[in-house]
């Protein structure tokens, strides 16, 4: 596993991307929880982002892909709404050990 920031790095309830070795990540907080995905929309293929880590609606209850507004839950990472129901984000395996964060690229 690859240590990518430390927990209070991720603001709690928000998101950040990280561009590492080749890879777009998407790590979203949750309290003491942190879900990893590959920062890729199963649906186009594109980053979800269209600004640097924003990563959530409004609310900040679910992932949106901002090119066509898809929404995925935050813990398994599925699409809910949009064009591609029930499609995945690439979860990664993610733990977080002595305030860092670490994933399995």
């Amino acid at each position: 596993m690859l240590e990518i920031c430390a927990l209070n790095d991720l603001p709690d309830g928000e998101g950040r991307g990280f561009d590492i070795e080749l890879e777009a990540l998407l790590l979203i907080r949750r309290g003491e929880q942190v879900f990893a995905y590959r920062n890729n929309c199963p649906h186009r293929g594109i980053r979800l982002e269209w600004q640097p880590d924003q990563f959530l609606d409004y609310e900040k209850q679910y992932i949106q892909c901002s090119t066509h507004g898809a929404l995925f839950t935050i813990d398994e990472g599925e699409c809910i709404a949009g064009p591609c129901p029930g499609e995945k984000l690439d979860a990664l395996r993610c733990r977080v050990e002595d305030g860092r964060v670490f994933v399995a690229l």
